[in-house]
């Protein structure tokens, strides 16, 4: 037995446009995209990341960012997340990204705990034009043992012209 599925003529003037839609944006994307790029003299990237885990519980963060410096100014750019988890106790994870003028920072924090066992994330990420920044800290813990830490750190500081 074959199922024969009709479309309305409602729903078929909603495809058509759909489509026709996306035509029109792809070639307004092809006909804007090369005029807008311009070559960068000086341009880095920095990024980090890290885990930690004890017992059932584990967190993660991590923080990237660019800069592209060119004759009319500087573009930058951030990007930070990350998670946790618990089997059986409290997880949370934030993210919060501020701008003023030029500079941008990111920061997140990610923490899971049972009982009292812990793991915690935290991840830094800066740029402010002329230099790009990534700090990434993690610890875990048992209670009864000693608590496990690691900080991985990035700078990158942008020539001049």
């Amino acid at each position: 037995m074959a199922l024969v599925q009709s479309l309305s003529p409602q729903n078929r003037r909603m495809g058509k446009m759909q489509k026709m839609l996306a035509m029109l944006a792809l070639v307004w994307l092809s006909a804007t995209t090369g005029a807008l790029a311009e070559d960068c003299y000086s341009s880095g990237t920095v990024g980090t990341g890290g885990s930690a885990s004890a017992g059932g519980t584990s967190a993660s963060s991590v923080g990237t960012a660019g800069a592209c410096q060119t004759n009319d100014g500087t573009s930058s750019s951030i990007a930070s997340g990350g998670s946790a988890s618990s089997d059986g106790g409290k997880a949370m994870s934030k993210t919060h990204i501020n701008e003023n003028g030029n500079n941008l920072k990111a920061q997140t924090k990610a923490q899971a705990v049972d009982q009292g066992t812990f793991s915690k994330s935290r991840t830094k990420t800066s740029t402010d034009g002329d230099s790009l920044q990534s700090t990434t800290r993690t610890m875990s813990h048992v209670p009864g043992q000693k608590p496990v830490k690691s900080t991985t750190n990035q700078k990158v500081i942008l020539p001049e012209e």
